[in-house]
């Protein structure tokens, strides 16, 4: 199995007259075609280890390899291209740009990345959303759709590059049931018939253990790491 993530004695810690300290010590591999949730109480640093394993955020220290590359020796431009190449992202909050069509919301991280031509962008967006079910919905604008629909949109646009790697945060947590069982699934499939690595942080321990692996943090740490099928 090919690692994509392998970090280090990661830590993360806010500077201050009183420092804070948001996850510490963190050894943690995660291989391809692998889905992983990462769960603890509020406040146990689940969303910053995402942040650092994502390149949203630097570590203090520890290391971090993201699909082979050693991100402490790159810059700035050159972590935001790691991350539009090789990580999609899906937060609870969607944040589709609103006065945007579904479809150029899709096709927004193709436009930033350049390899494909306007015809080619328009397609794969229409690919990826009528894959998701969008078929009927790719002119409407975010604010008329669905609460469901609206976070499959943003499942779309994390995959527009087609990264081999996706990080969620909280990706259920303001959806209704229906929805959310309908979310999970997309992620699950996309782990297991389209190949790609999935970590995702969530409350539900529903989904925490139809996942295959359960990474468990308390006050920045790793507690346990459980397999769940």
């Amino acid at each position: 199995m090919k690692t994509l993530v392998e970090a280090r004695d990661l830590g993360r810690t806010l500077p201050a007259t009183v420092p804070v300290t948001l996850v510490e010590g963190i050894d943690l591999s995660i291989g391809d075609n692998e889905f992983v949730a990462i769960t603890g109480p509020s406040g146990s640093g689940k969303s910053s280890l995402l942040y650092l394993l994502g390149l949203l955020d630097q570590p203090s220290h520890g290391s971090l390899h993201i699909d082979g590359h050693d991100t402490a020796a790159l810059k700035e431009p050159q972590r935001a291209a790691l991350r539009l190449e090789s990580i999609g992202f899906v937060f609870q909050f969607h944040f589709l740009l609103p006065e945007f069509s579904v479809r150029a919301n899709v096709e927004l991280p193709m436009r930033k990345l350049g390899r494909l031509s306007a015809s080619q962008r328009c397609v794969r967006a229409e690919e990826l959303l009528d894959s998701l079910g969008l078929a009927d919905h790719l002119d409407k604008l975010p604010e008329q759709l669905s609460g469901g629909q609206r976070q499959r949109v943003a499942v779309a646009r994390s995959l527009a590059n087609d990264p081999p790697l996706l990080f969620a945060d909280e990706p259920t947590g303001s959806l209704d049931t229906q929805s959310s069982e309908q979310v999970f699934n997309i992620l699950d499939e996309l782990v297991h018939q389209r190949g790609k690595t999935v970590v995702a942080v969530t409350h539900d321990i529903d989904m925490a253990d139809r996942a295959d692996r359960r990474v468990h943090l308390v006050d920045g740490r790793l507690a346990d790491h459980a397999e769940s099928h």
